[in-house]
């Protein structure tokens, strides 16, 4: 173990986490609903990204961007929504931790906008064309779907896009000076002897060919 690491005081109950950060506000306890009201439903048809929290059945969690058009996710009643399952990498980390729990939390961001919404409930994967079909997009229907059922709503507030000046142009790296996502995969999967450039020209097939 790094010596950093060894012999370090940790917080291991709510009480003593209280005792250190605080308790929160009455606005803050009182802000979660359990349904979709008329602010949820302008909030969810204006977000294009959001962010999946999911676990597997042993705990381990994953965190998984989904993003399109404003308005891709469809919204069947105030307790209901579907996520399209638009093509991706087919490691499908999300739906397999869905098949083994069902457990969900979303996080909606609007670029701009410093608050967030978030979303927290039950989920089950679909494959049923009735439902799928509200997700067509440049003529293709998704061939699943995550249909979520609502439980928890509420509002996070901005100090984290803030303090992190997400939406804030000037303090963006430069191109160059960001990180090489072909680079980065070249070398992570290394045993597959795929040079740079190759990984290159795969990512951009991908990004051109099969966004849909």
């Amino acid at each position: 173990m790094n010596h950093i690491l060894q012999n370090l005081s940790y917080v291991t109950n709510i009480e003593a986490l209280e005792q250190i950060a605080g308790t929160p506000s009455k606005l803050v306890e009182n802000k979660v609903i359990s349904s979709l009201d008329h602010h949820c439903l302008d909030f969810i048809s204006k977000t294009p990204f959001i962010v999946l929290s999911t676990s597997n059945a042993s705990g381990a969690c994953d965190s998984s961007p989904r993003g399109d058009e404003p308005g891709f996710i469809h919204v069947i009643d105030e307790q209901h929504f579907l996520i399209p399952e638009r093509p991706g990498n087919r490691r499908m980390d999300s739906l397999k931790n869905l098949i083994e729990n069902d457990r969900i939390g979303i996080l909606f961001i609007i670029p701009g906008l410093k608050e967030t919404l978030r979303i927290n409930g039950s989920a089950m994967i679909t494959n049923d064309p009735k439902l799928l079909k509200e997700c067509e997009h440049v003529g293709k229907e998704p061939k699943l779907g995550i249909l979520v059922k609502v439980e928890e709503c509420y509002m996070h507030c901005g100090k984290a896009l803030i303090r992190s000046q997400l939406w804030e142009p000037d303090t963006w790296l430069e191109k160059e000076n960001l990180p090489k996502a072909h680079v980065i995969l070249a070398d992570h999967a290394k045993t597959l002897n795929m040079t740079k450039d190759e990984v290159a020209c795969s990512l951009e097939e991908t990004y051109t060919k099969r966004l849909y």
